[in-house]
């Protein structure tokens, strides 16, 4: 007889008491580094800043509070070549029409935090005053490593690798056929599904093109094109650092990033505030509470080893899976306060573009930062392609 399908177990996971009384101990015996007058967020991590953050975490977040309002999202574990795989799942509220499959991928430093914001919007439109007719079916994984899911124990998986589990859990939630989309590692995950299942992809839609791979002949490229690459060089000699290590030796900085909540607190916050839309105030873009729910995922699972992992994973990806072209529609929204953000000649080269915009505001984590601009992105996007996903 064939194998049974694997069936997805409703989980709603609770922090020991004892874990979390170990967290604010470390918390309030960090030691805490000098620091040059007015450096402020010039050096990396504003440890003015993060004394604070830190302070409210010991002795003034409500973990509990959080967890519960995590817990009121429909929140599954199912095993997947050979891991343990969580994810929401939140169907539409819609009673008639096509209602749309979607699958939101997440990148590094984050989970499926990044979209908590946003699945409300997409299941129900009606009642956040946008067209009923615009609902979705929303799927968000954590990533292998990431949240809530398990770490291959072996090699890092690649966002090749992601992608076909991807298709897999689609398919046993019973949708044949299903939109997607992501931004950072979520991106190439999305287009590994668009290559690799176009005929189960309808459409695709990213909030970046990741980091510029091109080896062909530069002479080639629009004047854009070449800019873009410049500038993406450019970038990576300014803020990835942490790129590099995770890539590299990433065992190196998980020892003291897992020992120490103020160290992964150091690490993620200054990312948060970089990639955001937020004119150098952290705070404008998420609150306190916002930021502690991300670090404590991230503690509680000790998942900041095998996340940083992948990036070593994805480094290996051959040169010809970068020039594949995505046939499957696709769509982009640029955020402003983004990085590396890819010109139109780029996109035009290496997708069937039909589709870009850049909204008036967010970042990096524009689900999180800005859920009513993300979701009308996506409802504008994937209207014209609900009757093929019944097909």
């Amino acid at each position: 007889m064939p194998d049974a399908l694997p069936h997805p177990e409703p989980f709603t996971p609770q922090a020991d008491p004892a874990v979390l009384e170990d967290l604010r101990a470390r918390l309030r015996a960090t030691r805490w580094p000098d620091r040059p007058e007015d450096a402020g967020w010039s050096l990396g991590t504003d440890v003015a800043y993060l004394r604070e953050l830190v302070a409210y975490r010991a002795d003034g977040f409500d973990w509990p509070a959080q967890e519960a309002a995590l817990a009121r999202l429909p929140r599954f574990h199912v095993p997947l070549g050979g891991l343990g795989i969580h994810f929401v799942h939140a169907r539409s509220v819609a009673s008639s029409g096509p209602v749309l499959p979607l699958v939101l991928s997440h990148g590094w430093p984050d989970s499926f935090w990044r979209y908590t914001k946003v699945i409300p919007l997409l299941t129900d439109p009606g009642a956040h005053g946008a067209d009923p007719a615009d609902a979705f079916d929303v799927v968000v994984p954590d990533l292998p490593g990431y949240g809530y899911s398990d770490a291959p124990t072996g090699p890092p998986l690649d966002s090749i690798a992601v992608a076909g589990p991807w298709a897999e859990l689609m398919g046993l939630l019973g949708y044949p056929r299903f939109g997607a989309s992501g931004g950072d590692i979520g991106s190439h995950v999305s287009r590994y599904l668009a290559l690799d299942h176009p005929d189960r992809v309808v459409a695709v839609h990213r909030t970046d093109a990741g980091v510029p791979v091109f080896t062909g002949d530069r002479s080639d490229l629009e004047p854009e094109e070449r800019a873009w690459l410049e500038d993406g060089a450019a970038w990576g000699g300014r803020e990835g650092a942490y790129a590099a290590m995770h890539r590299t030796k990433p065992q190196t900085a998980a020892v003291g990033l897992h020992d120490s909540p103020a160290g992964l607190a150091s690490w993620i916050v200054e990312k948060l505030r970089a990639w955001s839309d937020c004119d150098g105030d952290i705070e404008q873009s998420f609150t306190k509470d916002e930021i502690l729910t991300n670090l404590t995922l991230y503690w509680l699972t000790g998942t900041i080893g095998s996340s940083m992992r992948m990036y070593r994973a994805n480094a290996a990806i051959p040169p010809a899976q970068h020039a594949r072209r995505v046939e499957v529609p696709s769509g982009f929204s640029l955020f402003p306060g983004d990085v590396v953000r890819p010109p139109r000649a780029w996109l035009e080269r290496t997708t069937n573009l039909v589709r870009v915009t850049e909204p008036a505001r967010g970042g990096h984590f524009a689900p999180f930062e800005e859920p009513e601009l993300y979701a009308e992105e996506l409802r504008e996007f994937f209207r014209p392609y609900r009757t093929a996903a019944m097909g």
